[in-house]
């Protein structure tokens, strides 16, 4: 079996796995299948997800296996990794049971523009994948490694963060549960301590890192932080 063919079924197997968990997550609580925001989350996270791979498999298999490589070797965010876990667990579940008991569950209205939101970050998430072929789920400096400064790089120093921070907190609101949202809220300040952590990395070992900070003044939100 040649190695591209083991990347395939690699994620292949991850994929199935991450509709299976999130699947028993959100139906499991909910106690039905009639849970639409659930299927809506699901459709909107998992068939982007399956077509953007099926495009770096086809366009850049490396950056898929940086992509699926998710063991951190850093201390620090090994915890940061290990508490957000456990807060998607928190979210996807009480989701589930507000709807089921119909706790405080949001208008259809507030559903569809929070999936609307969501595609759009999804979007903005692609784009930063195309602009940086660097990029891995763990905190580390590639071989060669040299600093993307053009694109959202150019507007702050972490498009990924600022992507994926608004389609984790959208997520909640697509499946209509705000006591998930205050939840996710917590995401936060851990995602405040992996940033903090991960410039210090790269001014360590990314030639060129600490005059990019200087040119490019914030990390995720323009004018902001």
């Amino acid at each position: 079996m040649t190695s591209n063919n083991q990347l395939f079924l690699q994620a292949l197997g991850k994929f199935l796995l991450g509709v299976a968990i999130i699947g028993l997550l959100l139906f499991l609580p909910a106690g039905s299948f009639r849970y639409w925001q659930g299927w809506l989350l699901m459709g909107i996270l998992f068939v982007p997800m399956f077509c953007a791979g099926l495009l770096m498999m086809a366009k850049n298999p490396e950056l898929l296996r940086k992509r699926l490589n998710a063991k951190e070797e850093e201390k620090e965010q090994k915890m940061v990794v290990n508490l957000s876990g456990l807060l998607f667990i928190a979210a996807f579940v009480v989701a589930g049971l507000n709807w089921r008991f119909g706790w405080c569950v949001l208008p259809d209205w507030a559903v569809w523009v929070s999936a609307g939101l969501f595609l759009i970050c999804y979007l903005l998430y692609a784009e930063v994948l195309r602009e940086n072929t660097y990029l891995s789920r763990t905190i580390e400096v590639q071989e060669n490694q040299k600093v993307i400064d053009t694109g959202l790089y150019g507007i702050v120093r972490h498009p990924m963060y600022m992507a994926t921070t608004v389609l984790f907190l959208a997520m909640p609101l697509v499946l209509a549960s705000p006591l998930s949202f205050l939840i996710m809220l917590l995401y936060l300040p851990l995602i405040a301590r992996r940033i903090k952590n991960e410039e210090i990395v790269l001014e360590e070992g990314l030639e060129g890192y600490k005059e990019y900070k200087q040119k490019v003044k914030y990390r995720v939100i323009p004018f902001i932080w």
